[in-house]
């Protein structure tokens, strides 16, 4: 899917409408004993609508060609009383289909969630976060309309336009015929309409995400947007891509509009058609007033429901294509996924192994980038391996292969002896801990968000993993303490504090196996020298990998892998490194010089 960039349009892999249309309605089986009571409002207003001409016909040709006013007053009466019955049901069956099209809609927007979660690393790189929130949301909405008038509107203006049709070929076959003539003329100009518009709505869809993907990228940039002066630039972007969904957007109104003259000149000629029929072919002058009334009563009732039925399609087509963009994702595959047979992964003592690993990003494309080749090492339980390197070398490719965030395309990787790929990624992870130098700061309390790294800790555990990793005085110098409400990426704190935060849900987590990615990369020397000890004190115990830059943060690592050009190309104890005076000799004295 082009998706890596707001200037992209999206392309979607199954556009079968039909098929869509299907698989939106299975949503419904689940509800269908709440969606019964609609059918029977449904059945008893389409009855009342059908039956009403034929009391106004009976009404003319019986009580008002004798005057007889009492039996006029008790047919207008009923008349009354059926449109007092036909309005109620109407609501009843407006309420209760909507409550449920709602239900349908959380049931759609939880699947899709659920399933977003579990999609893997690969996912995520390939396109803007914005593209994402606006399937969730936008796209989601856009899908109620769909079911809710489907059962309203839809299956209503079917059944009336079938009664309809019965009713006038049993009053008057040749009359009825006269009805049906302008027919075809509709059924080409709506077809051709449908093609148009589908194609212009998918592109109004496609404009619209890449405009939300825009304003996402431009709001969290928003501090580098300020500091460079580039607000004029963004504000020229944002024009522009908010022109091409002007464009797009008016020109699918432009060809749905359509709809609506396409019925009316059908209508138009049908009604010139039936007096035609009626008067200078079949000479009815003489036929019963009553008759003619029930008649052009029923003509209205037919083309009455065929432009409801239009609408409809018109809205179909507008939001089907929403529809075809949620269940894309939902037939988007996990990369990372567990093995039918695969297994729980017992308790483990940490020892990790690499055995002629070898990985690639974007594998068989264009873009492909080799990082890694026929990796090998073997890290013992509770040993800290350091890695080192430029920037790009593969540092932080390996750890997210121990945590099974991609999958190696060449080699194996054990834990304990266990295959990586042999075992639940839910029981991997869970013996997992790990830290980058971006730790996400959720909104909500400091409590809730150490808590995060273990939900079943207790009051104690959380306050001793802040105080291992000195967090526990600064968070009590908050203005609640642990119940200090924290903003969206702990706005508002340092971004040391932040750091600490991270540290201690980390640490509450108790891993076997923890991976530091430049985590202390972000806090400043006093406030490093503060956690130090608490770092010591996680990895402590605990199979360790430390990404870091700060070479003077790894000297105390049992060894040091320098990773470059796809492989390991030292490894040792930072003396030994040093007094071989090699690649790491050569990256310590440039950091110090």
């Amino acid at each position: 899917m082009a998706a890596n960039s707001f200037r992209e349009d999206e392309t979607l892999k199954n556009t079968d409408r039909h098929k869509i249309f299907a698989r939106l309605l299975r949503y419904l089986r689940p509800h269908i004993f709440e969606i019964i009571p609609v059918f029977i409002s449904l059945m008893i207003t389409v009855g009342i609508s059908l039956i009403s001409p034929l009391l106004i016909e009976y009404a003319i040709d019986v009580h008002v060609a004798n005057k007889n006013v009492r039996g006029l007053l008790l047919v207008a009466a009923s008349i009354v009383l059926l449109g007092i019955i036909y309005i109620s049901f109407v609501k009843i069956r407006m309420y209760m289909m909507n409550k449920v099209a709602n239900k349908v809609l959380l049931d759609i927007r939880q699947e899709l969630y659920e399933h977003i979660q579990t999609l893997s690393f690969t996912f995520f790189d390939s396109r803007p976060t914005g593209k994402i929130l606006a399937r969730i949301i936008g796209d989601v909405n856009s899908m109620k309309d769909v079911m809710s008038n489907t059962i309203t509107n839809l299956i209503p203006n079917f059944i009336t336009v079938i009664g309809v049709v019965i009713i006038m070929l049993v009053k008057d076959w040749k009359l009825a015929l006269g009805t049906f003539v302008s027919l075809p003329i509709m059924i080409v100009s709506i077809t051709w309409i449908r093609k148009v518009g589908h194609k212009r709505w998918e592109d109004v869809r496609k404009k619209s995400s890449n405009l939300n993907a825009y304003v996402h990228e431009d709001i969290a940039g928003i501090s580098v947007v300020q500091s460079f002066n580039a607000e004029n630039e963004t504000k020229k972007t944002f024009r522009e891509l908010a022109d091409k969904h002007r464009d797009a957007y008016i020109g699918a109104c432009r060809a749905v509009d359509l709809f609506g003259p396409s019925i009316d000149m059908s209508r138009a000629l049908n009604s010139m058609l039936i007096y035609l029929v009626a008067v200078k072919l079949l000479g009815y002058t003489g036929a019963s007033v009553g008759l003619i009334t029930a008649f052009a009563s029923y003509t209205g009732m037919f083309w009455s429901p065929i432009m409801g039925l239009s609408n409809y399609y018109n809205q179909l087509v507008t939001n089907m294509t929403a529809a075809e963009r949620v269940f894309d994702i939902l037939d988007t595959k996990a990369t990372i996924v567990d093995k039918d047979d695969a297994k729980e992964l017992p308790p483990i003592l940490g020892k990790v192994r690499f055995e002629n690993v070898g990985f690639s990003y974007d594998e068989g494309t264009d873009s492909e980038t080799k990082v890694l080749e026929n990796v090998n090492f073997e890290a013992k339980p509770g040993e800290t391996i350091a890695l080192v390197g430029p920037t790009g070398a593969g540092k932080s490719t390996i750890v997210n292969l121990i945590s099974r965030f991609y999958d190696i395309q060449k080699g194996r990787i054990y834990v304990d002896d266990n295959d990586l790929t042999d075992v639940t990624i839910n029981s991997l992870r869970s013996q997992m801990g790990v830290m980058t130098q971006d730790n996400f700061i959720f909104q909500g309390t400091v409590r809730e968000n150490i808590m995060y790294g273990r939900l079943d800790a207790t009051e104690e555990e959380m306050i001793a993993a802040a105080k291992a990793v000195n967090a526990h005085d600064f968070i009590m110098e908050l203005e609640k303490g642990y119940d200090t409400e924290l903003k969206e990426r702990g706005a508002g704190l340092s971004i040391g504090q932040r750091q600490l935060i991270a540290f201690a849900r980390t640490m509450i987590s108790m891993p076997k196996i923890l991976i530091l990615d430049e985590a202390t990369s972000s806090i400043d020397t006093h406030t490093e020298m503060l956690v130090q000890k608490g770092i010591q004190a996680l990895l402590k115990g605990r199979t360790s990998f430390v990404i870091a830059h700060r070479l003077s943060t790894i000297k105390n690592a049992d060894r040091i892998f320098v990773i470059n050009n796809g492989g390991i190309m030292e490894a040792g104890s930072h003396d030994q490194l040093i007094a071989k005076k090699g690649a790491y000799y050569d990256l310590y004295m440039a950091q110090f010089a």
